[in-house]
């Protein structure tokens, strides 16, 4: 009997091992009924996440005009573009060079604006502290 088991823990053992040498993945256990059990590939920190459009919050417009106002920036604020995005992490897609990020999903927005015919790439994390993306 001992001789029985002794064969079959080999042999799982042995199965095992030759999944993991082909490739193969094991399911994630914490996936939901439904899906694939198989991790997703995370965000890429330099992509542009998509979004959907939505209206710009007053304190969020007053963020960016404060923001603007203090790099000596002044005319009409207009909204090219306004849309809720979930970043890849803290670089909130616009990662600069030797910073540290958090490694998390952050609720967010991307709004375009002009001033003076000049375009103007802002970001926002879940509160309304404007971020000038120049890259």
């Amino acid at each position: 009997m001992r001789r029985i088991q002794a064969a079959l823990g080999a042999l799982v053992l042995a199965l095992g091992l030759s999944a993991c040498a082909q490739g193969a993945t094991m399911p994630d256990p914490s996936a939901t009924p439904g899906s694939t059990g198989r991790p997703q590939p995370a965000a890429s920190a330099g992509a542009v996440p998509t979004g959907y459009p939505v209206a710009l919050p007053a304190a969020y417009r007053d963020a960016l005009e404060a923001d603007l106002a203090a790099r000596g920036i002044e005319g009409t604020l207009v909204i090219v573009s306004s849309e809720a995005v979930t970043w890849g992490d803290g670089s909130l897609g616009c990662p600069e060079p030797g910073m540290a990020y958090t490694q998390a999903l952050e609720e967010g927005m991307r709004v375009i604006v002009e001033v003076n015919g000049v375009s103007y790439d802002y970001r926002f994390g879940s509160r309304p502290v404007p971020r000038l993306c120049e890259s």
